[in-house]
């Protein structure tokens, strides 16, 4: 045999073991060898390529770098459509699809279904025609996606060719597969410091970074992302035929396609629950995020039958778990104090994706709350985004404690101020009783000059806690007798800092009038009842004035917070600081009463509870809220049965869900604006 053949043969069997393992590790999720005898293998296959590149051909494992950067995507239509899952939130919603499934069968005893992880990735198609990959493409609009061919073709997990197993079906002549591409919670973390070491952002979640990483116009950029992909379908197929999705599944796997490992048979709907529950209890443990459990009837001339909605398959369906439930584990249990002294407990947990967001912290409310949920350091806990805002401990997983755990007492003392922290009669809260602690001071500071109150710029928790801890400022007033000179010479200050923020003070003086309400922090008034003060009372001396009978007598006012209104300017630290504020030039705005304000008021906002999510182009939410409330409606921050209108920008997330859940209507920029003009 030729020198040229040996190195030819060689060269191929070196891609054939790299593909062998490849499908092993992804795949099967049974490697043979180490990562270090793979690397050595693929070390020596790019030797080989390196000193005889005319005999590298374009399927070689080692072509997975990257292509010619595109300068957009094309379009790429879908064998079949991708239709989106009908949701269901509780057991009895999943035993109602069931119910529904049986009747459309004429059916009367349990069906069999198949359960599979509902994987939080990005869902992709991929074609492969003769058992080679051809063509590859987001999910798009379900019709017709992006074409993502090249940046699929660097991912490892993904072959370019199908197996053909002994003794089992071969590849067909052509394949539309459908999976979810991923990244594992270890290749996220690894991926985010790798980010942060070299000055960049890290992803907000494994589902961005995966999606972020597969839409790239640069392939290289996706190679050197750890993209992994479980398929779970198929969108056509010509040459093969399949009884039941179970075998489907095999198969794939069978082709070298990966398929989760998780996924099972169930004989009925009360085995499928079961599985859910069980795999609720696991979900913190898997190596990757699911957002819950995918149903499917097994048998494949049942699927048929059953046929499609307009949106969705009748055969399927998504059991998810609640969008705002995720598990993670205590760390440390802190305690905050707010600008009214309250001592709250704080969790320091295990990062989490909740919601939306990462967590890292949750509120404990109170020493009442943490002894009645037995919540101790160390305890593996669920935790809410509470009204998809403020996260919260919800529940301990007792079964899983170790012994190691340690329970939380409230500190005697502020950490603040080292001040008496007492807990006063009729309250479940804990304060510190200190006026002049430097922790509600601050609290109280950055409360004033937040973008609801007087929308100071530059003034952070950060720059305020560095002039409260200066001794440059004590109270709110003080703000206004700052000068350059007193910054300039700060840490991490210079001139032109300094005069961007005595500035940015400055023009502040002229505030409207529920702003500023809202700015002095006064208990239990929030931005709409400062709405409410400004819009009846009109002006500020009046607020000031207003007797506790004539604050009741304003709509939505009741007695407690008359109480506390009245209370707040009777105060004489109180006063002195209004006189001090007034003194330094600020100028309040009068505000249109409440006489003139029902000219105002539109019918179809009249008396409405509407909730803004996602980012608006043409204002912020805040004007958009101010804009509804001068119509008589009233703005909250989370959705609920209560609310009445969602106003969804661009990117809404778990609020725009849930809304449409419930069915409350939902409005778009376009729709909202002109239903405000």
């Amino acid at each position: 045999m030729s020198d040229t053949r040996e190195i030819q043969e060689k060269l191929e069997e070196l891609r054939r073991q790299i593909r062998y393992h490849d499908t092993l590790y992804y795949a099967l999720d049974a490697p043979q060898i180490s990562d270090a005898e793979y690397d050595a293998l693929f070390r020596e296959l790019v030797r080989e390529e390196e000193a005889h590149p005319e005999w590298v051909t374009p399927d070689s494992p080692t072509q997975r770098v990257g292509f010619a950067p595109l300068e957009k995507f094309a379009p790429f239509e879908h064998a079949a459509p991708m239709l989106s899952l009908e949701n269901a939130m509780s057991e009895e919603e999943v035993r109602e699809f069931d119910r529904r499934v049986r009747k459309l069968l004429g059916h009367g005893d349990k069906i069999e279904y198949v359960v599979e992880p509902k994987m939080d990735g990005l869902a992709l198609e991929i074609l492969y025609e003769k058992g080679r990959l051809t063509g590859a493409g987001t999910r798009g609009d379900g019709y017709t996606g992006e074409d993502v061919t090249p940046n699929v073709k660097t991912i490892r997990a993904i072959p370019w060719r199908l197996q053909s197993p002994p003794g089992g079906a071969p590849p067909p002549e052509r394949l539309a597969v459908r999976g979810e591409v991923y990244i594992d919670k270890k290749d996220f973390e690894a991926l985010n410091r790798n980010r942060e070491a070299a000055g960049e952002l890290p992803f907000a979640n494994p589902r961005n970074a995966a999606a972020g990483s597969l839409r790239q116009l640069d392939s290289s950029i996706t190679a050197s992302r750890p993209l992994r992909v479980f398929f779970y379908g198929v969108g056509a197929v010509e040459g093969a035929e399949f009884p039941t999705h179970w075998d489907l599944l095999q198969t794939l796997r069978a082709w070298g396609l990966a398929v989760n490992s998780k996924s099972q048979v169930c004989a009925g709907i009360e085995e499928a629950i079961g599985f859910f529950r069980r795999l609720t209890d696991e979900r913190g443990d898997l190596p990757y995020d699911i957002d819950g459990l995918v149903i499917k009837v097994n048998r494949m001339d049942w699927q048929r039958q059953l046929g499609e909605k307009s949106r969705s398959p009748r055969w399927a369906i998504a059991y998810k778990f609640s969008a705002d439930l995720a598990p993670s584990r205590i760390l440390d249990i802190l305690v905050q104090v707010g600008r009214t002294g309250a001592v709250t407990p704080v969790a320091v947990l295990e990062p989490v994706f909740v919601g939306g967001v990462t967590v890292q912290r949750a509120t404990l409310h109170n020493e009442d709350e943490i002894e009645r949920k037995d919540i101790r350091i160390g305890d593996r806990v669920w935790v809410r985004r509470a009204g998809d805002v403020i996260p919260e401990v919800v529940e301990v997983e007792v079964s899983r404690r170790t012994g190691d755990e340690v329970p939380f007492r409230m500190p005697a003392q502020c950490p603040s101020c080292g001040g008496e922290v007492v807990r006063l009669p009729d309250e479940s809260v804990h304060r510190c009783l200190n006026r002049n602690c430097p922790a509600q001071i601050k609290a109280a500071i950055w409360h004033f000059c937040s973008r609801n109150g007087m929308d100071i710029e530059g003034l952070g928790r950060k720059n305020i806690s560095l002039l409260v801890d200066e001794g440059l400022i004590q109270s709110v007033a003080d703000l206004y007798t700052l000068r350059v000179e007193d910054l300039e010479g700060l840490p991490g200050w210079g001139r032109k800092s300094a005069q961007n923020l005595v500035d940015a003070i400055a023009g502040s003086k002229n505030p409207e009038l529920a702003d500023f309400i809202y700015a002095l922090g006064i208990y239990h008034v929030g931005s709409h009842v400062a709405q409410l003060l400004a819009s009846h009372l009109g002006r500020f001396e009046a607020v000031r004035a207003a007797t506790r009978e004539e604050l009741e007598r304003i709509p939505g006012v009741g007695e407690i917070v008359a109480y506390s209104i009245t209370r707040y300017f009777s105060h004489p630290e109180n006063q002195k600081l209004m006189d001090g504020l007034l003194a330094a030039g600020i100028t309040v705005k009068p505000a249109q009463t409440s006489s003139h304000a029902a000219e105002e008021e539109d019918p179809f906002w009249k008396s409405k509870t509407v909730v803004f999510t996602g980012a608006l182009a043409s204002l912020t939410r805040q004007e958009a809220g101010k804009r509804v409330e001068a119509r008589g409606a009233k703005v909250t921050e989370s959705v609920s049965k209560k609310t009445d209108i969602v106003v969804a920008g661009k990117d809404a997330g778990s609020k725009r869900a849930k809304a449409e859940k419930l069915g409350i209507p939902i409005l778009d920029e376009e729709e909202f604006l002109k239903r405000i003009q």
